[in-house]
């Protein structure tokens, strides 16, 4: 029926419209979308003779003389014979036969009235549209308005674009550009390329008129500007449109090469067309010379030149075909409408629709996008946008309130194709079907014929159209025609798949279920590579899948996708023997929310060809197909109890045919129920044995049978456990029946079970027999599933048994993922690994026992948690953390602890020791024992002053508090004065009295350091070191006594400028140099000084005494500071906390004896308090505290 008839009928009438997906096609070829279709009564005949009927009549927006026109299956339900010849038509009615004869008169004045009035019908009933004016002064330029809006929204829509009547440009010079801070376009030439001056390329006279026409009018808009002397040339193209004129574009290919890429994202072309799916009115935006609008950074102009017969020009705007033009597009939109964009309007580049339900909700989106675009001061082409638009073209498809369909041009341009001729021809083809992808089913399929002469033709060969190619390409036409409309997915809904697989491409359609109807969402198809032809055909199965995650990854992340097919694809990516592409393929799968459900008969894979091949509404008689063969394993079970015993026979038979026989004595005295029951489950366990899925158990005991079958009551305690084992085993098969069969129909096993109750001797030769000793009900069926409640295998062992998912969604995914990895096998999870054999998983407590062994057992040599891990492994076991746990498990071992390595690496940051003036603090050791001078000395105490570097010796007899507290008396108290500290060891001579106690009578603090650790006197260690070596290598050269030489070696070192602060030790004590021996064999400047210059410079050096020792001061604190940072950079820092155990270094302690076999380590201890600076106080287990403090390089980290 025609919209000219439908709009003359009543409300009552249209207001039955509903809508129609399927579009027509008209006598010309056109497609054609009806706008709904309605049910109605209608009445063939006359007044005598008639018939009344109901048809439903499709709506269609096309112009014709007649009101509607009746098809076949109108025709048919009346039984009307038509005769052509004749003009007539004849049909039975109640009343007899009526005729209806065509008035040609009539029809020829229709036909005279079409040809009049055709074009002003097509304008106002195909189109649906509405032109405006609103700008007076420009009224040729109109904007389309969508004839559906009335009421007072049109006219809100109306006085909308009159407020607004500057967002668009109506002529160039309206088109005053971009602000720069909004966008700007930057070439970003790589550096030293060397530009590129294209040669002059000639062209004919009607194309350089072109040429300068559309130079004239860039330059006029202030878009171009003539330039001299370029380094980067090129030539304009011009490409003819569709209307027939030309469009002027440049060849920047070689400017293009010498740009980077820039990576900002364009969107997802399929998510903004599904984002417009919901939406009744739609607002098409159309920027005027779009990417004009933008200005090219200064810089960068003139490498956008041209030559042409008039000159050279540049580009002030950003001109097509540059590298990044859409990319800088792309970002000032989705700038602009950062707050719009999935809101209520969606930006692809320079395509720009408006989105709404509601008119009211129209007109503010589009207020608020027009105030957007003039914030950017972009203006828009008036005679390119379209508002209030219930369809519309966008990015290549059919956008309206049906859903999406394909564009109308891009299937009326293969529809026009004749067959290819040329090698260019059929790629035409090919280009123009990529874009109806998403539409066709199975698009790669259909096109293989024409592939095929693809690839003859680029070989070499002759181009030859086949007829294989013809009648494909012909059947492509037939079902261009009537391609489906599709819809988006909304949130949370579930989606549907189907699968089709054949010889040389896979395909898949996602569909969605509404109204118990399910519509097409995307079409997906591939074609096979060579070697992917040879795959089996279940893996083309799943290589359908995967391809379709790949194609729509976005829909199979968002939503739960339901695939109905008749392979067990689940089944199959579980697979122990799964080959190297199945377990890609099914970690790839991992992360989707997938379920697989069976379909049966019509409905399992036959479903996907049917959806993907025939129309829709299309009538078709399909054929049921079988289901795939099954593996059934048949059993035959029976139990006998007598006076001489009980035993059971079982027979199992394989798919194919092989027997396995069974005879079974029991060594105690069972029932005859008891009995069948003990066969059943042997039977049962000797099919799961044999990896059996679907098994068919036969028995003889009605009892059992109807007990099993849930008939009979199982009463007793011994037949309810029976019961209970046998029903728990079951679930171990996929599928498993117990039937009850007659003993005639049972009578090998029957003859076996009393064979086997009476003697099995003489059966051994012929027949398995074994003794079964305790019941079945005393006995461990399956391993004890509840020591793994709580484990990290439990919930893989539960999705691998029962399917059984946690309820949390993320969790539910995450163990389906792992779950590909792992797999079941005699009631233990075991792991894949990639070269080695499948790996046991063990728990917490079984791995701990395991790593022992490897480590501290027979064959263990305390290795390390690298190597046990890798042994471990090699053994075939697997547990999450392994390297982890092994390492915090070894930790622990006691051997591992007292024999480990003792590491020279500092513990602690380095603590400079500083003093704030001369003789304050004072560092002092005993150096010894050197060989026995005169007088019988053979150590020597040395005493450092901290700021100076003064050094103070004597050599000594012996070592004693009393020696100490002279030395201390005579060589600084009585020279420099009392120190306040004196830093020493903890050796006896100082830490015990008399010098301890003279020591706090004159108020000097005693510093003492942590056990064997000299580093915290350094300056002092230091010290000895130099008088050592220099004591050393004066005796090699001269001879004599050491104590001989300390007075010279203590004299150098003294007049000797130390590296921390550029001074020597002398002269910060006198406040001058020392005279040397060498100035007098060689006079320097100071000694031929007259004696009152001399007294007058010794005056001037005390009077800078003090800033001298001022600036000394920075100096060394600028040097251990310098000092400080490097060491620390090597330092591994770890401060002990109150209450750990640590152990001691045993050379250091000598708490046990030395040697080859001796412990490096000893204790444990406590640490009982940090006193700061790495030193720790250290109590026994029994809480005894030690006498002195130790320092944390000697001690270790003890794991109990």
């Amino acid at each position: 029926m025609y919209e000219s008839c439908f709009r003359k009928m009543g409300p009552d009438v249209q207001n039955k419209l509903k809508p129609h997906n399927s579009p027509l096609i008209g006598f010309s070829g056109e497609i054609v979308h009806p706008m709904g279709e309605v049910t109605l009564p209608v009445i063939f005949g006359d007044d005598k003779f008639f018939r009344e009927v109901m048809l439903t009549f499709v709506i269609v927006a096309t112009p014709s003389p007649h009101n509607v026109i009746i098809g076949r299956p109108g025709l048919k339900m009346i039984g009307a014979i038509v005769s052509i010849p004749h003009g007539m038509v004849r049909f039975p009615t109640p009343a007899g036969i009526a005729t209806v004869e065509s008035d040609v008169e009539m029809h020829i004045a229709m036909v005279n009235k079409l040809d009049k009035e055709g074009i002003k019908v097509v304008q106002e009933s195909v189109l649906t549209k509405d032109k405006w004016v609103i700008n007076e002064k420009f009224p040729d330029q109109v904007i389309e308005v969508g004839s559906k809006l009335q009421g007072e929204y049109r006219e809100k829509l109306f006085e909308l674009l009159k407020r607004n009547v500057d967002i668009f440009a109506w002529e160039p010079s309206d088109m005053t550009g971009v602000p720069k801070h909004f966008a700007e376009h930057h070439l970003n030439v790589y550096p030293g390329v060397k530009p590129i001056q294209q040669k002059r390329r000639i062209v004919d006279k009607v194309r350089n008129e072109v040429i300068k026409s559309e130079v004239d009018k860039l330059v006029e808009a202030g878009i171009l500007r003539e330039v001299h002397y370029q380094t980067w040339v090129a030539n304009p193209v011009l490409v003819k449109k569709l209307d027939g004129s030309w469009r002027m574009c440049i060849d920047f290919k070689d400017l293009n090469k010498a740009c980077p890429k820039d990576c900002y994202p364009l969107p997802e072309i399929d998510f903004k067309v599904d984002s417009l799916a919901g939406y009744r009115w739609k607002c098409f935006l159309d920027a005027y010379k779009g990417y004009h609008q933008i200005t090219m950074a200064v810089e960068d102009e003139d490498k956008t030149a041209f030559i042409t017969n008039e000159g050279l020009f540049c580009y002030k705007k950003m001109p097509f075909g540059l590298k990044n033009a859409g990319a800088t597009y792309q970002r000032l939109m989705d700038k602009t409408f950062q707050a719009q964009v999935g809101r209520n309007l969606e930006a692809y580049v320079d395509d720009v629709v408006i989105k709404s339900c509601e008119e009211k909700d129209m007109i503010e989106d589009i207020e608020e996008t027009f105030g957007n675009l003039r914030r950017i001061n972009m203006k828009l082409n008036p005679k390119k946008c379209s508002f209030a638009m219930e369809e519309g073209k966008f990015l290549g498809v059919l956008v309206n309130n049906n859903g999406i369909q394909a564009h109308p041009g891009k299937v009326k341009a293969v529809l026009e194709m004749s067959p290819p001729k040329t090698l260019k021809d059929i790629q035409t083809l090919n280009g123009r079907l990529v874009a109806l992808h998403r539409f066709l089913s199975k698009a790669a399929e259909r096109t293989v014929p024409f592939i095929k002469v693809l690839k003859e033709s680029l070989k070499g060969n002759h181009f030859e159209w086949t007829l294989e190619a013809n009648k494909a390409f012909e059947d492509l036409k037939m079902d261009l025609i009537i391609l489906p409309t599709l819809t988006a997915p909304k949130l949370g809904e579930k989606l549907v798949m189907y699968l089709a697989v054949t010889e040389n491409a896979v395909s898949a359609v996602l569909m969605v279920e509404r109204e118990e109807k399910q519509i097409p969402i995307y079409y997906v198809s591939k074609m096979l590579k060579d070697y992917e032809t040879r795959y089996p055909i279940v893996e083309k199965v799943v290589l359908a899948l995967v391809q379709a995650t790949r194609r729509l990854r976005r829909y199979f992340q968002a939503h739960t996708i339901i695939i109905y097919t008749s392979f067990p694809i689940q089944n199959i990516l579980r697979k122990p023997e799964m080959s190297g592409r199945l377990v890609r393929w099914a970690i790839e799968l991992g992360p989707f929310d997938i379920e697989f459900k069976q379909r049966t008969s019509i409905k399992g894979q036959v479903i996907a060809d049917f959806l993907a091949e025939v129309p829709e509404g299309a009538n078709v008689n399909c054929v049921s197909v079988p289901e795939p063969t099954e593996r059934i394993w048949i059993l035959h079970t029976d139990g006998s109890s007598n006076s001489d015993g009980s035993g059971a026979g079982l027979i199992l038979k394989s798919p194919e045919g092989d027997e396995l026989t069974y005879a079974i004595r029991f060594g105690f005295a069972t029932s005859n129920n008891e009995a069948e029951y003990e066969a059943l489950l042997a039977g049962l366990r000797l099919a799961k044995k044999m990896k059996a899925k679907q098994l068919m158990a036969y028995v003889d005991s009605l009892l059992v049978a109807s007990q099993i079958a849930g008939t009979y009551e199982a009463k007793g305690k011994y037949m309810a456990l029976y019961l209970e084992q046998v029903q728990e085993l079951i679930k171990s098969f996929d599928k498993c029946e117990v039937l009850h069969i007659s003993r005639s129909q049972n009578r090998k096993a029957d003859a076996l079970s009393k064979l086997a109750s009476v003697a099995f001797e003489h059966l051994a030769k012929e027949i398995r027999v074994e003794l079964l000793e305790v019941p079945t009900v005393n006995l461990k069926l399956t391993a004890d599933v509840q020591i793994y409640e709580g484990s990290w295998m439990w919930p893989i062992i539960k999705y691998l048994t029962k399917g059984e998912l946690p309820d949390d969604k993320e969790q539910a995914r995450q163990v389906r993922v792992n779950s590909l990895q792992y797999q079941m096998q005699d009631d233990i999870l075991y792991r894949r690994s990639f070269l080695g054999p499948l790996l046991r998983c063990l728990l917490p407590s079984e791995a701990e026992w395991v790593v022992r062994e490897v480590h501290e057992g027979i064959c263990g040599i305390h290795a390390g948690a690298k190597m046990v891990v890798a042994k471990v492994m090699s053994l075939g076991y697997y547990w999450p953390g392994m390297y982890r746990n092994t390492f915090e498990e070894l930790q622990k071992c006691q051997a591992c602890q007292i024999h480990a390595p003792v590491s020279m690496r500092a513990k602690n940051e380095l603590i400079p020791v500083t003093s704030a003036w001369p003789f304050q603090k004072w560092g002092m050791d005993i150096v010894g024992p050197f060989p026995v001078a005169s007088g019988g000395v053979k150590f020597l105490i040395v005493a450092i002053d901290y700021f100076t570097k003064w050094v103070e010796a004597k050599p000594l007899a012996n070592i004693s508090g009393k020696q100490v507290k002279r030395f201390v008396w005579e060589h600084i108290v009585c020279r420099f004065g009392l120190p306040l500290y004196i830093i020493t060891d903890n050796g006896q001579q100082f830490a015990g009295n008399p010098f301890a106690e003279w020591c706090e009578e004159l108020h000097i603090n005693q510093v003492f350091t942590s056990v064997a650790h000299p580093q915290a006197n350094g300056q002092v260690e230091r010290a000895n070191r130099s008088l050592v070596e220099g004591i050393k290598m004066r005796l090699t050269k001269y001879g004599g006594s050491w104590v001989d030489e300390l007075p010279h070696v203590l004299w150098a070192h003294r007049t000797m400028p130390k590296t921390s602060n550029g001074e020597t030790p002398f002269s910060l004590v006198y406040g001058t140099e020392a005279v040397i021996p060498a100035e007098i064999g060689m006079p320097s400047y100071r000694l031929q000084m007259q004696v009152t210059d001399n007294e007058e410079a010794l005056r001037t050096n005390l009077d800078f005494l003090e800033e001298r020792r001022e600036i000394t001061a920075i100096r060394e604190s600028r040097y251990k500071k310098e000092m400080a940072k490097y060491y620390n950079a090597k330092a591994k820092v770890h401060q002990y906390k109150e209450g750990e155990y640590v152990l001691r270094n045993n050379e250091v302690s000598r708490a046990l004896p030395l040697g080859k076999m001796s412990p490096k380590w000893e204790g444990p201890y406590i640490i009982k308090k940090a006193i700061g600076n790495g030193s720790y106080i250290l109590k026994q287990i029994d809480g005894t505290e030690l006498a002195r403090a130790w320092n944390g390089i000697h001690l270790r980290k003890c794991y109990m």
